[in-house]
Formats: structure tokens, sequence, C-alpha cells
């Protein structure tokens, strides 16, 4: 009766819980969910060739034309090529097998690009920056070889590294080769005053004519200075850290070529990690193209606000708390189809109940054999001991089962099986007692005679 009564009981709450999860649910609907920082306001980056001008205007001769030149000098450099590298360092890594290299211009289109592949007497094949040969591309993995590769086109350590795979060799131990001097009192000065009245100043060469749209520095206090790509022959000229002692408290953005520097407030917590991401992500385009500075100055600005908005170095909104309910809402109706389905199968349970037959009363004999039992186990309990306790365990557990298989009217052969196995559990028990009259057989020959 007691189990009948929870039966019921939970049927009516899982048809209530239900209910309230999908009232709750469909009046959620209306609302709107956001329970981080706020979304990063930059653009996507589009990926469309031509789109961000970065073709150039150099194109290549044919393949046969290339071909020719190819096979008359070990390399060959195109008009517009802007990659350089160590020769020394780099004819070593050749050994006595040396290889023909073909240099490109960056900002080829595809057609052009494919004209440069088909050389095939070319061992390697640099476009732009980007250095092929073989099945093999060898690009940066670090920030000083992207600073090297996009601040003064030095693809050395590129060509070893593709050398050493084309070879079957590990490659060595990529070395550094840039050199940085900062401005003196008349360069300083100059740069220093153009960023006073304008805020930006853009070198003879470079692209850099106005700083694009950003949310990447609040305040509108950033100053951005613009120099061409620099031969790696010589030390390159580094304005920030002058201008950082000279403007503190101020962002500074420093371009070298397509190299973006970072320096200023909060440059050690999110400068490198910058940089990093921007690079690893669009190096190879960069590497191929000639994208003018103001769209790579532009992505790399986008990359800053995303992580300004990610909340590594500043949170720009407050935070909001996750809301629980808001949070749990995809649940919700799973948890409805749940309690769904407990409430009809137990309605179902409920309704074919009155549909079964009657049971007959249980074959006479059964009530009082259990009885009998129970109250052996219970007089034994007080008297086994270690050898014994095993086997009246079982037959205690196997009289549990009988009694339930009776109240929930189950055949009689099953109840007659469980006791039958109770008897022979506690007839060993009894065996093992040190007293007599606790066999089953005579405990309830004594009993029920």
């Amino acid at each position: 009766m007691a189990d009948r009564r929870l039966r019921e009981v939970a049927r009516w709450v899982a048809l209530a819980a239900a209910i309230a999860a999908l009232v709750v649910f469909v009046v959620a609907q209306r609302q709107s969910v956001d329970v981080s920082y706020g979304r990063s306001p930059s653009p996507p980056a589009g990926v469309t060739e031509g789109a961000a001008g970065e073709l150039s205007d150099a194109t290549v001769p044919s393949v046969e034309q290339m071909t020719a030149l190819v096979r008359a000098a070990e390399v060959v450099r195109l008009p517009g090529s802007v990659a350089r590298w160590d020769e020394q360092r780099v004819r070593a890594a050749m050994g006595a097998e040396p290889m023909r290299i073909l240099v490109a211009p960056p900002g080829l289109d595809e057609a052009e690009r494919d004209r440069v592949r088909d050389v095939k007497d070319a061992t390697i094949r640099v476009i732009g920056t980007q250095v092929t040969g073989g099945a093999y591309q060898a690009t940066g993995d670090s920030l000083d070889d992207w600073r090297a590769e996009f601040a003064a086109g030095d693809v050395t350590n590129l060509l070893i590294t593709l050398i050493a795979g084309l070879r079957e060799q590990p490659p060595p131990t990529d070395v550094d080769r840039l050199r940085w001097r900062e401005p003196t009192a008349a360069e300083l000065e100059v740069v220093a005053a153009r960023l006073r009245r304008t805020g930006l100043y853009t070198a003879p060469g470079a692209t850099l004519t106005q700083v694009p749209r950003q949310e990447a520095f609040p305040g509108g206090d950033a100053l951005y200075v613009a120099l061409p790509r620099q031969s790696p022959e010589a030390p390159l000229l580094r304005y920030g850290p002058a201008l950082t002692r000279l403007f503190p408290g101020r962002p500074i953005v420093e371009l070298h070529g397509d190299w973006i520097e970072y320096h200023g407030p909060d440059a050690g917590d999110f400068a490198e990690v910058t940089a990093a991401g921007f690079y690893a992500q669009f190096g190879d385009r960069l590497g191929r193209y000639a994208y003018p500075q103001a769209t790579v100055l532009g992505a790399y600005l986008g990359r800053v606000t995303d992580v300004r908005y990610a909340g590594l170095f500043d949170r720009p909104l407050p935070y909001r708390p996750a809301d629980p309910l808001r949070v749990a809402l995809p649940v919700l109706p799973w948890l409805f189809v749940a309690c769904a389905g407990v409430f009809f199968a137990l309605s179902v349970r409920s309704l074919l109940r009155p549909l079964r037959r009657p049971r007959s009363r249980p074959e006479p004999g059964l009530p009082a054999r259990l009885a009998g039992l129970t109250a052996l186990a219970v007089e034994m309990s007080a008297l086994t001991d270690r050898r014994s306790e095993a086997a009246l365990t079982r037959g205690i557990t196997a009289l549990t089962a009988a009694r339930s298989a009776l109240d929930d009217d189950l055949p009689d052969a099953h109840v007659r099986d469980l006791l039958a196995g109770a008897e022979a559990d506690l007839d060993e028990a009894g065996r093992l007692l040190p007293y007599p009259g606790y066999r089953p057989a005579d405990y309830l020959r004594e009993r029920l005679a």
C-alpha cells in the first residue's frame, strides 16, 4: 500500500515538474542571454584575394623565361623581390651540392604564383618572404622569426630550415641577426614634433597615411610611427623605447614594414600575446602578399581589441555573473521530456493494474511456511557464529524476497523456489550450530505439528 502511494505521489510530482519546465522555457524565449564580458567589436578578417589591396603591380616572366634564368644562375631575383638572407650561412647549409633559388616579388596573383611554382629547375622558391621547396614550406614559429621576416625581409632561418628538410637533416638552431639602434636626438625630435601635432609619423618609404578606426586603445591617445621595411645588414632604427620615455603613459605603436610592435602601458601583459597570435594567424598571407600598412595595422588593432575584450590586460565592461536560470535554459526541454516520460510510465502502470486478473489466494501452506522459517531465522540470529553467519544471511535474504513476492502477487512457484532456497541456507546454518533442534525440518515439525 505504501509503495502504491509513493508511486502516485511521484507521478504527480513528475507532471508538475514537466509543466513548470515547459512554462519557464516558453516565457524565456523572449529574453536575451548574455553572461560574459562585452563582445569584441573588431570586424572578422576577410580572405578574398585582392579585396584588401594586397596585390601589387609586379609581374613575373613566362615559365620558359624564368627556367632559362634559373639554369644560368644559382640565385635569380626577379624585379620587386624583397627577401634577403645571410648568403654565407645559406651557402654553408647547402654544402657541396648548391641549390637553385628563384626569388619573386610579393603581391602576385594566383596565376603568377602558379607560374613561379611551375619552374621545375628551381629547388627553392621565395615569393615575397614565403619560402617553399619540393613538398615543404618553411614558416616562422617565434617572434624572432616573424620580426626578421616582416621587419627586414630576412629569410635566412627559413631557408636553412627548408634546406635541412630537403636534405632530411635536423635543422640547426635559429640565429637572430637583427640589430637595433635608438634614434639620435635630431631623429627623435623630428618624429616627436609630428606626433605632438597629428599623433602619426610616416617615414619616407612607408605607406601608412591614416590610422584605421579602432577600439584597441580607449581615449584616442595612442601614437603611431610607420617605417618602411629596412635592410637586415645594418642596425634597424627603433623609436618605441625612446618615445615611451618621452610620452609616458601613452600607447606607442611602431610599424617596421609589416612588423608591428607595441610600447607603453600594459606592454608586458599583452604585447607578446597579441603579436604571437596575430603573426601565427596571418604570417603566411603577409609573407606572400603586399598589403598596405594601413590594412596590416587595422588587422593588428582588431587583434588588440579582441585581447582587451577577453580580459587579458583590462576589462572594457564590468563583469556580469552568470544567471543560473538562463544558463540552464537549454536543458529545460530535455527535463520536460524526462518528467513527462516518468508521468506517462507511471500512469500506464496504474491504468493497466485494474485490467489484470485478480490473483487467487496463495497456495495453502506458503504463508505458514514463510512465517515458520522467519521465526527460525530470528532465533538462530542470536546463536550464530562466524561459521554459520554467511548461511544465515543468505537465508534471511531469500525470506525477504519471498515475502515481497507474496505481497506483489507473484506466482506460487516463484515463492516456493525462494522458500526452498531459504530453507536450504537455514539448514546449513543449523548444522553448524552446537545446539540441536535448529534444523528447519525439526523446527517446523515441532512448531507446526
